[in-house]
């Protein structure tokens, strides 16, 4: 992303997501504000709160059950903030991540945030009362659990006193665009037009990334080209 930055003038960039158990937040905190300002704040932070974890283990990281991993989540994202605030000093976390005095800083821009690759209970509920943005994929939350899950977070925004809709809520989507239709996203530039118009209008979400499970640089053109002009006449009418 570094490389990226220094070669693009427009394009954000979001990891999506960071597996946080090999990434003390502290230091992940001062990259991602480094890199924020460095790129006119066009990053995003994307944060998981773990995944693959025999190889989390093999490379010297903690080995988490769920619960664990998803209280360690919440404290790095206390200490996150704490090292963005811009005081004199930082004290954040608890027993898993601990900052205590530290001079935080750099500051960044007021648009690096932290989104959350979530689909549990806890995780979504967390995303809602604490994060800026959600990043579901669609290979792990199809189309028809989607409605229940933003209902969580947007419950959990509302109790933390937070208006949901300002939560950004950005779908990845691995499929194809293809002259026949194979069920969802896997099918003509107008179904997958229909499909995420559907989203936004329906269910709330409010972004989308593509990933082509092939021929990358030609499907990514067919979206850009066939796809998003009609989502947004669709959207505008």
């Amino acid at each position: 992303m570094s490389y990226l930055t220094a070669r693009t003038k427009q394009v954000v960039f979001v990891p999506a997501v960071v597996n946080l158990p090999l990434r003390p937040p502290a230091m992940l905190a001062k990259a991602a504000a480094s890199l924020d300002l460095l790129s006119g704040g066009r990053l995003r932070l994307g944060l998981g709160a773990g995944a693959f974890w025999e190889a989390i283990v093999a490379m010297g990281g903690p080995r988490r059950g769920k619960k664990e991993a998803v209280d360690a989540l919440a404290e790095a994202m206390e200490v996150i903030r704490a090292m963005w605030s811009g005081h004199r000093s930082a004290r954040a976390g608890g027993g898993h991540y601990k900052v205590a005095g530290v001079h935080p800083g750099p500051a960044p821009s007021a648009d690096l945030g932290i989104w959350l690759g979530a689909y549990g209970p806890r995780m979504l509920t967390l995303t809602g009362r604490k994060a800026d943005g959600w990043l579901p994929t669609l290979s792990f939350l199809g189309p028809d659990r989607l409605g229940e899950a933003i209902q969580r977070i947007d419950d959990a925004g509302q109790q933390a006193g937070r208006d949901p809709a300002a939560i950004r809520k950005v779908y990845n989507l691995n499929g194809l665009i293809t002259p026949a239709s194979k069920g969802p996203f896997h099918g003509p530039a107008q179904q997958w037009a229909e499909e995420i118009t559907a989203l936004v209008r329906d269910l709330g979400m409010n972004g989308f990334v593509y990933w082509p499970d092939q021929d990358h640089q030609r499907q990514l053109a067919l979206f850009a080209r066939e796809v998003v002009p009609v989502v947004r006449r669709n959207l505008a009418t």
